[in-house]
């Protein structure tokens, strides 16, 4: 059973039907996954469906959905299924967003409740037709998840907020326990990977939080395979940390269809872990570097190691 999405490019992602198409290239052996077979994923999925939520793990094609939908786990993503930017990797589907819903907050915190997590991922489209582009919607999402599920610890992945004043600061002042915002790739691609977004406002993002709260968990991510150089990588790592951001997260790069950016190389396991080891020697409390690593995947377990990181270091100082 596939767990792709089927895409119409003529609705789904209007601004890349014209492109020529560029045929993916084969997925090497460790980078392919089983269909999802077992009960806990279609019990997932029909709670997704009886909320009426939108899931990243869907929108974005995640080849781990399988997994952690089996597990229970599934990223909810806020803010619709529409999103105002067109990134040449991403799958989310593209146009004029619909209205807010105000009940979203509500239904959130009820599916994330029966679901007995005890780590939630929450992440959106981006929202540039909105005056704070969502800021207010997130923070809303995290106090109902504050008070349906006490218990549960919460991590936003956000858009960058690019000209939205005082966005960042209301998402941090709502106090999630990890604010994650992805670079996705390394500044020289952004024109071409990520056109509508700028670097160094996602670096600012990141720096911003920190600073308004020390000790709240900061995360980002890239992904490789875009056509990046190493020295490229490791500049973005030296970046992420004089932003004092404590996680890190590196996985491979997969092209949704031929209308995306084409996969310009397939990274080894063995250079994902250099690259982890690189990481780790620059001081990031955590790392997380494999070909099928994405933002949220494993986000509950690596919760309980970034704490325990920031102890270990707290007793060793």
């Amino acid at each position: 059973m596939s767990t792709h999405l089927t895409i119409d490019h003529r609705l789904r992602h209007p601004e890349k039907a014209h492109r020529p198409d560029t045929p993916g290239m084969r997925k090497p052996a460790w980078i392919r996954v089983k269909a999802p077979t077992q009960a806990g994923y279609y019990e997932t999925r029909a709670l997704m469906r009886e909320h009426r939520l939108v899931t990243v793990c869907e929108e974005a094609a995640c080849p781990n959905i399988g997994e952690c939908w089996s597990q229970r786990h599934a990223t909810i993503m806020v803010l619709g299924d529409t999103c105002t930017r067109s990134c040449a990797f991403c799958n989310v589907r593209t146009g004029q967003p619909g209205p807010l819903d105000g009940d979203e907050p509500a239904r959130v915190a009820d599916a994330v409740r029966k679901l007995g997590l005890t780590h939630i991922v929450i992440t959106s489209v981006d929202r540039d037709d909105l005056a704070d582009g969502g800021a207010g919607h997130f923070a809303a999402v995290i106090r109902a998840l504050q008070i349906a599920a006490p218990a549960t610890t919460i991590e936003v992945l956000t858009p960058d907020f690019l000209r939205k004043p005082g966005a960042i600061e209301t998402v941090a002042d709502a106090k999630p326990d990890v604010f994650n915002h992805n670079l996705e790739t390394v500044p020289r691609l952004y024109p071409t990977v990520r056109p509508g977004a700028r670097y160094y406002q996602s670096l600012r993002l990141l720096d911003t939080v920190k600073r308004r709260d020390p000790a709240m968990f900061t995360k980002s991510g890239i992904m490789v395979g875009l056509g990046e150089s190493r020295t490229e990588v490791m500049q973005v790592m030296d970046d992420l940390r004089v932003a004092d951001v404590d996680f890190l997260t590196i996985g491979q790069y997969l092209q949704p269809s031929v209308k995306h950016a084409p996969v310009q190389g397939f990274i080894t396991p063995d250079e994902f872990a250099e690259y982890a080891a690189l990481a780790r020697s620059k001081g990031f409390l955590l790392v997380s570097a494999t070909p099928l690593t994405r933002s949220s995947y494993h986000a509950d377990v690596d919760f309980a190691l970034l704490r325990a990181a920031r102890h270990a270091a707290a007793v060793v100082r």
